[in-house]
């Protein structure tokens, strides 16, 4: 496996991975309807570009060359210059529990710290099994909040942090 830094030339990259992985990862969570408003809130080629514009860095995992998951992180804010966001980590089914969503975190982290960050933060939903992943790697739910994305729907979510 080979994790590599990511371009606006690979927003269809990223965008086929969600497509891929999103339906599985959120089917029984959130309604299709959601689900859909949300890869066309999030993943659109424009609106990853937008992200990376805002700072917002992705890496994608590859395994012979295949794309295989993703992650992007960026600095919370140059209020909290020592904290980073941990804004996406996502694997293709079939290979969860494998070892690629520590492989990414694991090189989150490192460019994380070497961008002078203690601490790590993310929101993940309520009802996302990946919780107990991001448990067994340090986080700690630190509060709940409720996020109001537009068009009647809403992200039920916890923040979890990390020091790394």
């Amino acid at each position: 496996m080979e994790i590599k830094k990511a371009s606006t030339l690979d927003v269809e990259i990223i965008q086929k991975l969600a497509e891929t992985i999103w339906p599985v990862c959120y089917g029984k969570i959130i309604s299709a309807e959601q689900l859909r408003y949300m890869l066309d809130l999030i993943y659109t080629p424009m609106a990853l570009k937008a992200q990376i514009d805002k700072g917002h860095q992705f890496v994608i995992a590859y395994e012979a060359d295949n794309p295989i998951g993703f992650a992007s992180f960026s600095l919370k804010s140059v209020e909290e210059p020592n904290t980073f966001r941990l804004h996406k980590i996502y694997v293709l089914t079939n290979l969860q529990t494998k070892g690629v969503g520590s492989a990414l975190l694991e090189y989150v982290i490192t460019q994380s710290k070497m961008e002078n960050a203690s601490l790590l933060e993310l929101n993940v939903n309520k009802y996302n099994v990946a919780k107990i992943f991001y448990e067994k790697k340090g986080f700690t739910v630190l509060k709940e909040e409720v996020i109001d994305i537009g068009n009647g729907y809403i992200m039920d979510d916890y923040v979890m942090v990390a020091e790394i």
